[in-house]
């Protein structure tokens, strides 16, 4: 059983002020952590997850906890429709993790990382139709250099794209290492602070699973739902991400429909870090809906 701890759960529990029989929404589930933070300070939750691996790891992990909980499958693109059919129409906080769980990183066969051989696949729902194979054989140079360019913000786009294009006219790039292979070529020995491969691998994952585009129509309904009072806590990895959340709360907060409780986004602690570099890129967010 997973019990990977979730990043800034500390600050996540404090910002949601979790009260005794009201309702909550774990928009991303994952392995459960936050979840279980909500039950045990008495809050009854609804958990979302596209993924059914998370959601069998959750629900072993929250069939040890006090209080009430429901996990569905589904993408939180449909937030309200979930919600409404499952008895949370109204709830009194509503959590994001933008991120992946580290299960879903280490294990191979997600082809999340540039660290494992894997096939090149990506999807956090085993039914979506395209995965990241069917991308990188398939969109032309200029397609593929604006997908790096646009969501890794990957210097070496255009190189990058070239070399793909090339190396797939010999025989189709099917696996995590051949990618890895193509984009060390591009940058021969240099040495990075982050791998060459991250932002491509990152450019890859947000594109297959439409994660810009489902957190854009997700926002206004999470603030729909919210009752007066009631708090959204969003954690963000990615400064495309987060810039969405930024602007998102700014334009409502000058319709005066929320108020911003973290004027600037919050990180995690040095220690946090050390014990997780993984946490290293989030940011925090909270309003507090009018």
């Amino acid at each position: 059983m997973d019990k990977h701890i979730p990043v800034m759960l500390d600050e996540v529990k404090k910002f949601l002020q979790v009260k005794n029989d009201q309702k909550y929404i774990d928009a991303t589930v994952g392995a459960g952590g936050y979840t279980e933070a909500i039950l045990i300070q008495g809050g009854e939750v609804l958990g979302i997850d596209q993924d059914p691996k998370s959601l069998e790891i959750a629900q072993k992990r929250l069939n040890a906890c006090p209080g009430v909980f429901k996990l569905i499958r589904g993408n939180f693109s449909n937030l309200t429709k979930i919600a409404s059919e499952n008895g949370f129409s109204q709830v009194s906080g509503i959590v994001f993790d933008l991120g992946f769980a580290s299960f879903q990183v280490d294990e191979a066969t997600y082809g999340l990382s540039f660290q494992r051989v894997g096939p090149l696949d990506m999807r956090l729902d085993p039914d979506l139709a395209v995965n990241a194979a069917d991308l990188i054989n398939a969109l032309s140079k200029s397609q593929l250099t604006e997908l790096f360019f646009k969501y890794g913000e990957e210097p070496k786009a255009k190189a990058i794209a070239q070399a793909i294009v090339k190396s797939r006219q010999v025989a189709p790039i099917k696996t995590t290492t051949q990618l890895v292979e193509i984009i060390q070529g591009i940058y021969g020995n240099r040495k990075t602070k982050i791998n060459p491969a991250t932002k491509v691998f990152q450019a890859l994952r947000i594109a297959v699973n439409s994660e810009l585009d489902n957190l854009n129509l997700v926002l206004p309904q999470a603030l729909t739902l919210l009752n007066k009072g009631g708090r959204l806590v969003i954690v963000s990895f990615h400064s495309g991400e987060d810039r969405i959340v930024k602007n998102y709360f700014k334009e409502q907060e000058e319709l005066g429909k929320i108020k911003v409780i973290t004027e600037k986004p919050i990180g995690p602690t040095v220690i946090e870090i050390e014990n997780n570099p993984r946490a290293r890129s989030a940011k925090l967010r909270v309003i507090e809906k009018i």
